[in-house]
Parts: structure tokens; sequence; C-alpha cells
């Protein structure tokens, strides 16, 4: 299976787990508390885990061939790197047209509409020429940066406004291709967690690849432990210790995704505005919410958006938010008032 995206790094594990969740099975062994099932497995260009309080009336082969089956049924519908899936066809219409699709699709694409509003265009999922002229899209990856011309000419096929959905229908008006990868990965987390509460599990982590929805406790009484990591491209190392029992968690970050040509680096991460990398300080942001699809594409906007411009959206939108910036060799920390107020942080 062809994935939503794809990293460029030498190791699928590291990128996955931008935030690690401290779930170790010889920690649940030594508790006297509840068994912690799990499954693993792999999708979008990464890996998957799943946790959960056991329950001696779900299988764990047969849930992870529904999570599988789900799984695959997102990439179906959102993937670009998949030439018959619903976006690439949607993707390879010459406007003006109208395309019939699943509501799935017409929802994450109504909900990239109006989060775009919100962000002030920062979330564009109409920048895929540009994403993919700069090597981080379904086509090679790029060994110089483009000419200037080439970035012009991408950058004439961005815009949302010749975009709209109605129901099940998409409305492309002009030449536009759509790219979800900051929003897919958090939304197929959604989906997940809407699997496991429909089998009736009330106690869950969901990991895809660095973002995360959890429900209920790990243990009567024990948060979730979730670890963000520092950015660095060599080591891990976590920075803070978050505990949860509801929500959905999710990073953006520069430090993993790019090429570098000449001594410079390119980040994956695009201005819609400039059509190029973002190179500011602004290194990575975790954004915690009710859904991982909207911490996903909040998460990806603010990066965008650069250190000042997004401590000050956080606070204006009451979003919590967590930010670590690049200051000389170490990296500073900053979080909003409403990441403060989710729950207590530990160091």
């Amino acid at each position: 299976m062809r994935s939503i995206w794809r990293s460029r790094i030498i190791s699928l594990m590291l990128f996955s787990l931008t935030i690690v969740f401290l779930t170790g099975c010889s920690d649940d062994n030594a508790l006297s508390g509840p068994q912690i099932d799990r499954i693993q497995g792999y999708t979008m260009g990464t890996v998957y885990n799943i946790s959960w309080v056991h329950q001696p009336n779900i299988s764990n082969g047969t849930l992870k061939n529904e999570v599988d089956a789900a799984l695959k049924l997102v990439n179906q519908q959102m993937s670009t790197y998949q030439a018959d899936s619903e976006l690439s066809r949607l993707n390879q219409t010459v406007p003006p047209v109208t395309l019939s699709v699943s509501p799935p699709l017409a929802a994450i694409i109504q909900q990239s509409l109006d989060l775009h509003d919100f962000t002030n265009g920062y979330f564009d999922i109409s920048v895929g020429p540009i994403v993919n002229l700069w090597g981080f899209g379904p086509e090679e990856m790029k060994t110089k940066a483009p000419s200037d011309e080439a970035i012009k000419a991408a950058k004439a096929r961005v815009g949302l406004d010749a975009v709209q959905v109605l129901e099940s229908q998409i409305i492309k008006r002009a030449d536009r291709y759509l790219d979800l990868s900051a929003i897919a990965k958090g939304y197929g987390v959604d989906v997940i967690a809407d699997l496991l509460e429909a089998n009736n599990i009330e106690h869950y982590l969901v990991e895809i690849g660095g973002e995360i929805r959890v429900a209920g406790e790990k243990a009567e009484g024990l948060p979730w432990k979730i670890a963000i990591e520092t950015p660095d491209t060599i080591e891990r190392q976590g920075m803070k210790a978050l505990e949860m029992k509801t929500g959905a968690l999710a990073t953006s970050g520069d430090y993993r995704n790019y090429f570098e040509v000449d001594g410079q680096r390119f980040s994956h991460t695009i201005d819609p505005f400039t059509a190029r990398p973002i190179t500011h300080k602004l290194a990575s942001v975790t954004v915690l919410d009710k859904t991982s699809a909207r911490a996903d594409a909040l998460a990806t906007a603010m990066l965008v958006m650069g250190e000042k411009r997004a401590v000050q959206f956080a606070e204006a939108k009451g979003i919590a938010a967590y930010f670590i910036v690049r200051d000389g060799e170490v990296f500073r920390e900053l979080q909003s008032s409403a990441f403060n107020q989710w729950f207590s942080v530990k160091k």
C-alpha cells in the first residue's frame, strides 16, 4: 500500500515517535493494575500503535484486521500516492468540474476549508503543486531548489477560492491539486478512536506517526503518559511529560523531513504565501484539541506562522499549544495559556 505522505529519514521509527507515549510493556507487567493490550501496524508511510485496557471479549487479531481495513479505506479516500484514490481522481480532473465523492472525503475537505479561514490562510490544502515542486510529495526527491520561475508557476495553481463542497460533491473551478497530508493522519487517528469506541473500548491510546488520541485511564486513577521530544535530527530526548485522560495531541516539526543542498536545509513545511519552505526558528508546535484531525491541522498552520505570529494566534483563539524554538545551540520552550490550563505539565 502506498502512503499518504513520504518521510525523508533513515529511521521510520524515529520520525513516527515525534511524540513518545510512555506505555512500556515492562511498566505494565510491574503494575498491579489492569492488563494493557496492544497492536501495531503500518500505514500512511509510518507506524501505528494502539493500546487499550484488556477486555476478555476483544480479540487482538480481529481488532487489528478491523483497524487495518479502516486505515486502508482512509488511504483509498485521501492519499496522493495512490493513483486510484478518490483524492487523486479529483486532482486529475480537468476544471471546471463537479465530482461526487465519499462523505468522509467531502467532510475532511470542508473542514480544511473552514480551517483555512480560521487560520487566515496558513492552513492551505491547495499547496500540493508547491509541495511536489520542492520534492516532498509523490514525485522524486529534489537535489536542488527549484527556480523562481517554477515557484511562480506552481504558486499560480494555489488558492482554495476555486474549491467548494456541496454535501458529497466537490466543485473545482480552476486547476487545483489538493494535498491532505497535514490533516489525514490525524483524521486516521480519529477514525480508529471511533472504531474502538464502537467496540465498547473506553480506555485507549491511539497513535499514528506521532499523532495521538486518548480516552479513559491506563489503570485505575492513572492517566496515559506522553512525552514531547526535543526536535533533534540525531538524538531523541523528551522535553515534556504530559498526563492525559481524554483528548488529542499532534505535533508538527521541521526537523526530520527535509533535504539539504550545499549546506542549506529545506524544510518540508511550505509557506503558502511565499511558496517556499519555512526559514524561521520555530522548530515544532504541539497542539491539544478534542480531535486529532484538528490538532494536526492547527499544529501545521502555526508552524508555518513562525514563533511570534503563532503564539499570538494561539492566545487569541484559545488554542492549547506548546512551542519549541531554536535559540542558538539550544531550544527554548513556550506554551499558551490554554495549554497550561489543559492539565499539569511535568518536566
